[in-house]
């Protein structure tokens, strides 16, 4: 009879410690950036939903920073064997931040070449052909790099701790919306007078059914892409083509500078948080 309270007091405290205690509230503020961002990862690619999700992953990795200062983060980065995929998947999606930023940073000075050229009207043609020559490079280097991203799903597994499966899959998360916006702002191909003619046809009725101000979720990219190719492609009435390719011009380059900003305040994020990373497998 004496062994059993012992018994039962040794049950109840293995017990008391497997259950599952109320989660920190950074790690519900995490999880509850990453819901947010679940819910738009399959909405149709705009330049407004592809900001707004910007803006939601620099939510995202503030929440991240935060989380990693807690000592539960360390022991459960310490204690797992997923640190050196994390710190591998933190590096790839700084180099593809970086990337994006480079195209953007390309596509800026093209477009404000060819708004100056524009504006002084001399040598039309050879202008316009020298940003569409800039834009297939943009284009290439582009698709060179999507190929050679693996698009990653997050897959929950039962041998990672909590915290370790919210920074996978804010990483997962991370990645594929850069990829969302390479993808954007690499714009459509022509490969075909079929395809081509179908992109006009939708620039025209873009025109007709949309005002400006009311147009905030066409692609800018593709629309300037299909204005330029009517210039280069119809040498009567260029005059009169020149603006809609000066209001395309103006909308791409306000839509390049929110992606700028955006991008360039989360790639700050994602250093901070890589070196968050590498100071607690130091210490």
């Amino acid at each position: 009879m004496d062994s059993l309270p012992s018994n039962s007091n040794k049950s109840f405290h293995v017990r008391s410690n497997s259950l599952p205690s109320k989660p920190h509230p950074v790690v519900d503020e995490v999880d509850e950036n990453l819901c947010r961002l679940r819910a738009s990862e399959e909405a149709t690619s705009s330049s407004s939903s592809l900001c707004q999700k910007l803006d939601r992953l620099q939510d995202l990795h503030d929440s991240i920073d935060k989380l990693l200062l807690l000592p539960l983060t360390h022991q459960a980065l310490i204690d797992n064997k997923s640190v050196d995929e994390l710190l591998e998947g933190s590096l790839k999606i700084l180099d593809v931040c970086a990337l994006a930023k480079d195209v953007l940073s390309q596509m800026k000075e093209s477009a404000h070449e060819l708004e100056s050229a524009l504006r002084r009207r001399k040598d039309d043609k050879i202008d316009v052909q020298k940003y569409l020559n800039s834009r297939k490079m943009v284009k290439k280097a582009i698709q060179i790099t999507l190929k050679g991203m693996k698009k990653t799903n997050f897959q929950k597994s039962d041998e990672s701790s909590e915290i370790v499966g919210l920074l996978k899959e804010a990483e997962s998360i991370t990645y594929n919306s850069i990829e969302s916006l390479l993808s954007f702002v690499a714009g459509p191909n022509f490969p075909s007078k079929k395809s081509r003619w179908s992109l006009v046809s939708k620039f025209i009725q873009h025109k007709k059914v949309v005002s400006k101000d009311e147009d905030t979720n066409g692609n800018e990219v593709e629309m300037l892409d299909v204005a330029l190719y009517q210039i280069t492609n119809h040498k009567s009435d260029f005059l009169g083509r020149v603006e809609d390719v000066q209001n395309s011009l103006r909308k791409l380059e306000s839509c390049v500078r929110n992606f700028e900003e955006d991008l360039e305040s989360l790639y700050r994020r994602l250093v901070k948080n890589r070196v968050s990373f590498l100071n607690i497998l130091n210490h």
